[in-house]
């Protein structure tokens, strides 16, 4: 181990729980954030560089982290989102050829705060039971009445609005100019992949920050509109639902995924709520109900559609649901071009199931 000796460190729950590790290289240092588990084997690049973590304390289930080394060309925004990382091992050498540096190299690069030789199998159990709850991680063990203020203070995943820490400030353009088709992005969080997708299909998009109006959008005389993912509770997200307002009254084709999906709904007056503690890993089962097919999936959200709400809607249909718990993860609208899912198509965890969702975008794209 290239570090003997490492600061003790703990992870302090909102509820008092203290679970106890290791601090990564040695560091000093305090984190706050709601902690919250990945069940994911691989992808621990793509996890931290998700618009869809910002300010999440990050559980790896899997036991080794950092083994694969990172590679510049595997990140989904351009810097770490999560504000801290909790997992068993952290492997400070790795052994893949692509790999162009270390994690440890990548989150110091990014000033990341990270523990390990924690029992996270006794965190993520502990988290299953109690819920996803914000918590503080720390080498300042002596204080912890002073942190326990701190966490009691810090803000409630619940209503807080995330989206405009993580959208770009102006617009940008993605693809090939020449392209077939435009569309529009409200980028309320969007993640690189979800644009190499889109932008593969022969489109040339234009990304708009999280404020942007219906007209912004409009302004670049788009075929379609997409609604990206991001972090945070959808429920403040006033504008972006306005601007899916808009879209669905013109019966334009429009495309949401996960934060986008969630807005899709508050926009036809279906609410959303908080889960006990999330969909966060790339094994995720989905039916499609349509087809009847299954599909594994990748998936990283803390709220979900209300279901029943979704039922009763006389223009809402619902199109997928996930199998483990039966929550909604896919809606289309019955006479506008419109639909949306929960979970993450661009992410392709080993299978390909859920790419066709893309293609069928551009297929409602031709038809309009």
């Amino acid at each position: 181990m290239k570090y003997q000796k490492r600061q003790i460190a703990i992870i302090l729950l909102a509820d008092g729980t203290i679970f106890y590790g290791k601090s990564v290289g040695n560091k000093q240092g305090t984190a706050f954030g709601e902690v919250c588990f990945n069940t994911g084997m691989t992808g621990y690049q793509e996890i931290f560089t998700d618009p869809s973590y910002y300010g999440q304390l990050m559980v790896t289930t899997n036991a080794h982290i950092g083994n694969y080394g990172t590679q510049k060309d595997e990140i989904e925004s351009g810097s770490i989102k999560i504000s801290g990382l909790i997992c068993k091992n952290f492997s400070y050498d790795y052994s893949r050829d692509v790999a162009d540096g270390s994690l440890e190299d990548f989150l110091n690069a990014n000033n990341l705060f990270a523990i390990s030789d924690v029992d996270t199998r006794a965190l993520v159990s502990y988290i299953r039971d109690h819920g996803a709850m914000n918590a503080v991680i720390t080498t300042d063990v002596e204080n912890l009445d002073e942190l326990k203020d701190q966490l009691a203070q810090f803000p409630s995943m619940n209503g807080l609005e995330l989206a405009s820490k993580v959208s770009t400030k102006e617009p940008y353009y993605f693809g090939n100019e020449n392209a077939t088709y435009k569309v529009s992005a409200l980028d309320i969080g969007i993640k690189k992949n979800i644009l190499r997708n889109i932008a593969s299909r022969d489109v040339y998009i234009k990304v708009f920050p999280y404020n942007a109006t219906f007209k912004d959008l409009e302004s670049f005389n788009p075929d379609g509109y997409f609604l990206s993912n991001g972090p945070g509770d959808p429920e403040p997200l006033v504008d972006a639902q306005n601007v899916a307002k808009e879209i669905i009254k013109r019966n334009l084709p429009l495309f949401g995924i996960c934060l986008g999906h969630q807005v899709i709904a508050l926009a036809n007056g279906v609410s959303t709520y908080k889960m006990h503690n999330g969909h966060r890993g790339i094994n995720h089962p989905v039916k499609n109900l349509k087809t009847g097919k299954g599909e594994i999936t990748s998936q990283n959200h803390g709220f979900a559609v209300n279901r029943e709400e979704a039922e009763s809607h006389s223009d809402i249909e619902i199109t997928h649901l996930h199998l483990n718990d039966n929550t909604v993860a896919g809606l289309a609208m019955k006479t506008k071009n419109c639909f949306s899912v929960q979970y993450h198509p661009e992410a392709s965890p080993g299978p390909h199931d859920s790419s066709y969702l893309f293609d069928l975008f551009i297929e409602n794209i031709k038809k309009n």
